[in-house]
């Protein structure tokens, strides 16, 4: 029997799994996936993933502007998202941040926007699902203008080095790794052995960052088994123990419960 894990950042609402979006979270229940957090880029994928986390009783809605997304949001997409965050199945703000690698958006718009959502998820009481690329400094500052000492989130599909890292965890957040960590001669392997077991989340960032060996595929939550099954290589440690562990903290994270279980329509 596999191993109960957590995908804690899909985005099952996209295209990408229009066609077949209930037998994607049925193989996800097959491969032992007992939670996926649908994570929303911008206000019409928040309220998608809301929509998705209601037809679907365990899984839950992250809501959030995307960096790519910024210069689109306007003050009613403020205002909505400030209604959606009290929805019983919304679990976080994000996925929010900094992306100066793309610059789809004016980055003083992106810093305008990823302040508002922080201090929109210190508001609500929820924890936040940071995007960042090529614009650590900046993240950080923000982050520690908004959030201080009270961090509460997780870094996705993280890239920075082992300092970054730590300096991710002594502010309080987890640090989640995607399939680039099977990927050869990934830096993530030396990163993830510089985080505590306590600290850790996996993800698949579906429908991106496929896992091999089906790298060049369309990703899907079932794949998240073998982020977990590398890291467990990584780490040295039991399955067993890295499945259990990131289950652990992702239920605590998100505020998830201990009876979740993916269920297809």
């Amino acid at each position: 029997m596999s191993p109960e894990l957590i995908d804690t950042h899909a985005h099952l609402d996209f295209p990408e799994f229009a066609r077949d979006r209930t037998e994607v979270i049925r193989r996800a229940q097959e491969a032992g996936v007992v939670s996926i957090i649908n994570v929303g880029v911008d206000l019409n994928s928040s309220l998608a993933s809301v929509r998705l986390a209601e037809e679907h009783p365990d899984l839950f809605a992250a809501v959030g502007i995307h960096p790519h997304d910024a210069a689109g949001a306007t003050e009613q997409a403020f205002a909505e998202l400030r209604s959606l965050v009290h929805h019983p199945k919304v679990v976080a703000v994000g996925e929010i941040g900094l992306d100066y690698y793309r610059d789809h958006s004016p980055r003083e718009v992106q810093r305008r926007v990823f302040g508002r959502l922080l201090t929109l998820s210190m508001e609500a009481n929820l924890p936040v699902i940071i995007h960042t690329r090529h614009a650590w400094e900046d993240v950080m500052a923000i982050v520690r203008e908004v959030v201080g000492d009270k961090g509460r989130g997780v870094f996705h599909c993280f890239s920075g080095g082992a300092h970054q890292a730590q300096q991710v965890v002594e502010m309080g957040f987890h640090v989640s790794f995607t399939g680039v960590l099977t990927f050869k001669n990934a830096r993530a392997a030396e990163v993830l052995a510089r985080v505590p077991l306590a600290r850790l989340l996996v993800e698949t960032d579906c429908p991106y960052m496929t896992p091999e060996p089906h790298r060049g595929r369309r990703n899907e939550p079932a794949y998240v088994h073998l982020i977990a099954q590398k890291a467990a290589e990584v780490l040295r440690l039991p399955l067993a123990e890295v499945a259990s562990a990131t289950t652990h903290n992702a239920r605590l994270l998100f505020g998830l419960g201990d009876s979740a279980r993916v269920q297809a329509n």
